[in-house]
């Protein structure tokens, strides 16, 4: 691999000095490196941080420096391309974004001498509904929530599986997760922890208002329907969000449907850790 685009979150960045180190590294050592201009996203498009259509053909690879948040960001405004990413991390825990501050050379010169492997993870993708009319629709890497807004209070969900009714949960919000997202939100909510390598969707309760409550994993081909109680017209309802980014509001009545996107992320690998080293370092 010769040839890279590297995208910066300049809020972990801000003075562009690992950013002006990655791609002079990168040309000092007969390597092509494109990176992205600290400008404001025009917010009509679907894009945080990088327009792909300005991503020259010949990048083989993509860099991406920030923390988790900015690699969710990036396989999102990327998806479709094809292109494999590489989380170098500038925040705190950094479980997608593996590569540390100290490695980054390292880990430089493992790519450009073709010492890597690709792991591909699975997505999802959602549509909202208010009735029979579609609100909008995103894909996830990591998870698709549909939590309260407004005042605090509980919400009534109602989980259908292909259709046919599953549960019914009053809690404050409901996680679908992929295996990739089972570190985040869903573990914190008390689901459990999937290899990433799984293809699976894995469906879990915020706080629910009840004494016995689990995740439920189910397999990868069938669709999720997540349908709102309460009394229509109310002026409480709840947000549907995509890792943590789009959001749509539903109300009473409205509903979202959930399944597993034709489209990927793949990331780039560079420390040969198996999944229960990594996860033993990262959580303690």
């Amino acid at each position: 691999m010769k040839c890279f685009c590297v995208i910066t979150n300049y809020t972990k960045d801000a003075n562009a000095g690992t950013t002006d180190l990655i791609k002079n590294y990168i040309e000092q050592h007969g390597g092509m490196c494109y990176v992205q201009s600290n400008g404001v996203v025009d917010k009509s498009q679907r894009y945080k941080y990088t327009d792909a259509s300005r991503i020259p053909p010949e990048v083989e690879g993509v860099l991406v420096l920030g923390g988790d948040g900015t690699l969710l960001q990036a396989s999102r405004d990327l998806v479709g391309t094809g292109l494999p990413l590489l989380g170098i991390n500038m925040g705190t825990l950094g479980y997608l974004a593996e590569i540390e501050h100290q490695n980054i050379l390292p880990a430089l010169d493992s790519l450009m001498a073709d010492e890597y492997t690709i792991e591909e993870r699975m997505m999802l993708k959602g549509a909202a509904y208010h009735h029979s009319r579609k609100l909008m629709e995103d894909m996830a890497l990591n998870d698709i929530v549909i939590g309260r807004r407004g005042r605090l209070r509980v919400v009534d969900f109602n989980i259908y599986v292909d259709d046919v009714f599953l549960c019914s949960y009053r809690a404050d919000g409901f996680i679908v997760s992929t295996p990739t997202g089972s570190t985040g939100y869903s573990l914190s909510a008390g689901g459990p922890i999937v290899s990433p390598d799984a293809s699976l969707m894995l469906l879990t309760a915020v706080a629910p208002h009840t004494l016995n409550s689990r995740s439920i994993i189910l397999p990868d081909h069938v669709q999720v329907t997540v349908t709102l109680g309460g009394r229509p017209g109310g002026s409480d309802g709840a947000e549907a969000t995509f890792d943590g980014d789009t959001s749509v509001k539903l109300d009473a009545g409205g509903s979202i449907t959930i399944g597993k996107s034709e489209q990927k992320t793949y990331l780039i690998k560079i420390n040969h850790t198996s999944f229960v080293e990594n996860l033993r370092d990262k959580m303690k």
